[in-house]
C-alpha cells in the first residue's frame, strides 16, 4: 500500500524527499527542516530574480510539493528584483531563511544550486546561469560553469 493512497502524492513525496536528502548532504546536516529552510529560501531568492516567465519554467520542473513551496508568497508583479551583486542576492536569501536560522545564506544558495544541477534539466540550468547576476555564479557548481 502506498503512503497516501494517491500515486501523484506518493510520487511528489518521494521526489521531494530526494531533493531534501541531497540538500542535507550538501549542507552536512541530518536535519530535514534545516535543509528545507535553505532550499525554500534559495529558491525564493532565485524565483524573485529571474522574472515571471523564467520562474514559471523553473517551477514546472520541480516536484509538485516543492513547486507549491516555490510559489508560496510570490508577488509576480514585484519581479524580477534588481539585484546585481552577490551580496544583494545573499541578503535576499538571508531574508527568506526561517526566523532565527543559523544557516549561512551563501552556503544555503550554493547547496540549492548544486541540488538543482542534479535534479533539473541541464538546459534549464544553463538558461538560469545566463540570467542570474554574474557574481552569483560564484555559488554555482563548477560542473555547470563549463557547459
Amino acid at each position: 500500500m502506498s503512503a497516501t493512497g494517491l500515486q501523484v502524492f506518493d510520487k511528489t513525496l518521494q521526489e521531494t524527499n530526494h531533493w531534501l536528502k541531497l540538500m542535507m548532504g550538501e549542507l552536512g546536516t541530518d536535519n530535514r527542516s534545516t535543509a528545507f529552510g535553505a532550499l525554500r529560501a534559495s529558491l525564493h531568492a532565485l524565483r524573485d530574480r529571474v522574472g515571471v516567465e523564467n520562474a514559471a519554467h523553473l517551477g514546472a520542473q520541480m516536484p509538485m510539493l516543492l513547486r507549491g513551496a516555490f510559489y508560496e508568497g510570490w508577488h509576480p508583479s514585484s519581479t524580477p528584483t534588481r539585484e546585481r551583486h552577490l551580496g544583494e542576492f545573499i541578503d535576499h536569501v538571508q531574508a527568506e531563511l526561517p526566523t532565527g536560522s543559523a544557516l549561512n545564506p551563501a552556503e544555503a544558495a550554493r547547496a540549492c544550486f548544486c541540488v538543482m544541477s542534479q535534479c533539473l534539466d541541464s538546459g534549464e540550468m544553463i538558461k538560469l546561469r545566463r540570467i542570474v547576476p554574474h557574481e552569483v555564479l560564484n555559488l554555482w557548481p563548477d560542473s555547470m560553469l563549463r557547459s
